[in-house]
């Protein structure tokens, strides 16, 4: 069989990595329009922010028996003589075709927008540091998930920033109006002021002009407008194209022979933009292509969202807008807003359906389970907020963590299977990381893993004791 993967970034190279790990025969070529290795696009903030360097965040090369094409943009697909054709006047034929082309940054149509940097790749990521490394102050518009960890990484870097965002409050996807009012807050202590419910009208030299006539100085300009899919190959092909490229739980577009994985690929009515439903899409692919598991499909999943800026923790999930008024809820809630902290539950019929937990969270790891599996709340759920009253849920502990929990959400890595890659000589984080992919995705799970592996060498101190 030949394969051919459109896209290099984190859903292509996966798919790549889990073709190889399961056949050996199968000819992979990937192509990539971006001249760079694959690299871990969730931790750009970090790069930004300079708590990680661009090796830190490289994935792991591709197996040997990957042809890889760095550089060379897909601009057409024939799906008649089953070929690619590539900016470089190249074809490429396939048996098999899996787009996974991801998503382009959102730039709004206002005059000067061409002075502005979008914050998407890792070359975005060198503009904006360069532009910092002589700028006096920086203007971040768009106040979701990306604006927010652009903004907290350039103020760690001492610059003076203006957050802006066009809604009534910070990430109104995830989080209700008081959770993101206790955002605001949190990212103000640290240096970063927020004005919501502006328009920008035009990108100047000297600033941002907003619909008021203001204009907020700021030499550097980020962009963290969202994104839309990018689909026009799959559409230029004849696919059928909704805000995605249409698939089944195959993952199989309207062409049996072509696969859409990851940010361009629309499940179900949804578009995923985080990297654990990408992961979990070409891991199905995998094993359908190769024949590892006839049976497997894609079901959807249930998204955790993890703010990974510096001093803010942040993880939302499910139905996180409904109140009490909603009519069979209960909503416990818990606001300490000159401690940054904001904890809410949303529960229907004995489970929990949604959660925000703002700043400091011993539960985030028993909430995410609870959350995922869908099963019965255990005992009184005000113990889910505050591991220390009486009869609460015992905080997230090795101790109290069963084998079958989730510590990496991103890579479905659980306690039992860290255990045993550490029995079987995976002794440190890098080692562990290599043998289960713990950590290698958002990386919030990283002081989890780091907390198992000590847990687990005092152990066996203990016993050589």
């Amino acid at each position: 069989m030949r394969l051919v993967v459109v896209g290099n970034g984190m859903a292509g190279a996966r798919l790549a990595d889990e073709v190889r790990a399961r056949d050996k025969n199968i000819e992979i070529t990937v192509f990539g329009a971006e001249t760079r290795r694959p690299y871990n696009r969730v931790l750009l903030s970090n790069v930004l922010a300079g708590t990680a360097s661009p090796e830190q965040v490289r994935l792991p090369a591709q197996l040997e028996g990957v042809t890889t094409r760095l550089g060379v943009a897909v601009t057409a697909i024939d799906r008649g003589e089953r070929v690619v054709r590539t900016a470089d006047g190249a074809e490429q034929p396939y048996d098999t075709l899996v787009l996974a082309t991801g998503s382009e940054p959102v730039v709004p149509p206002v005059p000067g927008a061409g002075r502005a940097i979008a914050f998407r790749t890792m070359d975005d990521c060198h503009r904006i540091l360069e532009a910092a490394a002589t700028a006096t102050g920086a203007v971040v518009v768009g106040g979701g998930l990306l604006g927010v960890e652009a903004a907290r990484g350039l103020a760690g870097r001492g610059m003076p920033v203006t957050l802006l965002h066009l809604a009534g409050h910070l990430m109104e996807r995830q989080l209700d109006a008081e959770a993101g009012l206790v955002l605001g807050e949190a990212l103000a202590g640290l240096g970063v002021r927020v004005r919501t419910g502006v328009q920008v009208t035009a990108i100047r030299e000297d600033g941002v002009e907003l619909a008021t006539g203001e204009v907020l100085p700021g030499e550097l300009v980020v962009l963290a407008c969202g994104v839309r899919p990018m689909v026009s190959l799959a559409r230029d092909a004849g696919l059928e194209v909704g805000r995605g490229v249409v698939v089944d739980d195959h993952m199989r577009t309207s062409d049996p022979a072509i696969y859409a994985i990851g940010e361009c690929a629309q499940h179900d009515g949804t578009v995923y933009g985080l990297v654990a439903p990408a992961w979990e899409q070409a891991a199905v692919v995998a094993d359908l292509i190769t024949g590892a598991d006839r049976a497997a499909r894609y079901r959807g999943s249930r998204l955790v969202t993890r703010l990974k800026a510096r001093s803010v923790e942040l993880a939302a999930m499910g139905e996180t807008h409904l109140s009490d008024d909603a009519g069979a809820v209960e909503v416990v809630r818990f606001t300490h807003r000159a401690r940054g902290i904001y904890r809410k539950l949303v529960i229907r019929d004995d489970r929990l359906v949604g959660a925000i937990l703002l700043g400091d969270a011993p539960t985030v790891g028993t909430l995410t389970q609870l959350y995922d599996r869908g099963g019965p709340l255990p005992g009184d759920p005000a113990g889910l907020l505050f591991p220390s009253l009486e009869h609460a849920t015992p905080a997230d502990t090795p101790v109290f963590m069963p084998d079958s929990a989730r510590v990496c959400e991103c890579n479905n890595v659980t306690k039992g299977r860290i255990r045993a890659c550490w029995e079987a000589g995976a002794r440190d984080m890098a080692a562990v990381a290599a043998a289960t992919r713990a950590t290698t995705g958002c990386g919030s799970c990283r002081s989890a893993v780091a907390g198992i592996i000590g847990w687990l060498c005092e152990q066996e101190e203990e016993v050589r004791a």
